[in-house]
């Protein structure tokens, strides 16, 4: 028998939680002869009733296991939380929304059979606003650029992991989790697997904020690589060449014609794009030791508050037991 871990990040899903639950159980249901399930579900401190929901849930099945934050972490501290208690071979990642298409499991599945470590669902046409699709577009060219992200391949929220790559990704310590730059460090040996998208399950917007997005954002320029600071290094050598060229311009000028008189808007102009520069370099390289700080102060991941089918003891032990 095969126990697949269900990992559910939950935020502002009241109304439909149950109804991805209820699909997981129907669709185990139809390979019960191979398959067993958990679904560890984690609040991430919503300000629904989710968490009411997710309790009486878990008192009438104790294959739901709940961990409920303390506060708001984010997604992808709330995941690495679900993995920590997670027993199955196969990890599965799943939106709280109902957009994610559980009845395609096991085509993902399959994929397995031709050696892949992660099998994800790749969405022809993506069911959300015009401001999610230009903030997912931003972040897969970073992805791609900063972490050498394979060519073609989308990370989306369903998914299929072998449980060693979720244990390798659960030694990451530190706050400002990437899951996609721990995915990408662990194994580039992904496949997807093309399916349709589903409308969310009720008439609410998505809970990512522009401020969420920009923080991932964020996270994803300063956790795993350091290019942002070559970048800076290359820009701050190529301005230096530049300076010293227009310096030797100017005075070759001032030899040939002795009146010239120099610019004075297009000298602040530079002035101006320069300044600007050197405060973004340094702010960035701020970014980077503010970070630092923080994380030899020993800041959280997360904070559990309380859980129900498994023990805060649990995703101690389970802590240890992959080296964190």
């Amino acid at each position: 028998m095969i126990l697949l871990s269900f990992v559910i990040p939950c935020y502002r899903s009241e109304f439909t939680i149950k109804k991805v639950i209820d699909e997981i159980r129907d669709t185990v249901a139809q390979k019960s002869e191979t398959y067993d399930y958990e679904i560890i579900a984690v609040n991430d401190c919503s300000p629904d009733g989710v968490y009411n929901v997710l309790k009486k849930l878990a008192a009438e099945d104790k294959k739901i296991k709940l961990i409920n934050f303390a506060k708001n972490m984010g997604k992808h501290a709330a995941v690495l939380a679900g993995y920590s208690v997670a027993k199955g071979e196969y990890i599965v990642n799943l939106d709280d929304d109902f957009q994610s298409p559980v009845y395609g499991l096991y085509e993902l599945m399959a994929k397995f059979d031709e050696g892949y470590d992660v099998v994800m669902a790749d969405y022809p046409q993506k069911k959300e606003s015009a401001f999610k699709k230009f903030g997912s577009a931003v972040n897969s060219w970073m992805i791609r650029f900063l972490l050498d992200k394979p060519k073609g391949l989308t990370f989306e929220n369903f998914s299929v992991m072998k449980k060693f790559v979720t244990d390798e990704m659960m030694k990451y310590r530190h706050p400002y989790p990437f899951l996609e730059g721990l995915m990408l460090r662990t194994t580039r040996n992904i496949a997807t697997v093309t399916i349709e998208e589903r409308d969310r399950g009720d008439d609410r917007s998505t809970g990512y904020t522009f401020i969420k997005s920009l923080q991932l954002m964020i996270n994803g320029l300063t956790a795993f690589s350091v290019k942002p600071l070559r970048i800076a290094t290359f820009m701050g050598l190529l301005f230096s060449v530049i300076g010293f060229i227009f310096g030797l311009v100017t005075i070759i000028r001032k030899i040939i014609h002795v009146n010239t008189v120099l610019g004075y808007s297009s000298l602040m102009a530079v002035l101006l794009f320069v300044g600007g520069l050197i405060l973004l370099m340094l702010g960035l390289i701020g970014e980077y030791l503010g970070r630092i700080y923080i994380c030899i102060n020993a800041s959280p991941q997360y904070i559990i508050k309380e859980t129900v089918n498994c023990s805060p003891a649990q995703v101690k032990d389970s802590e240890t037991d992959t080296g964190r």
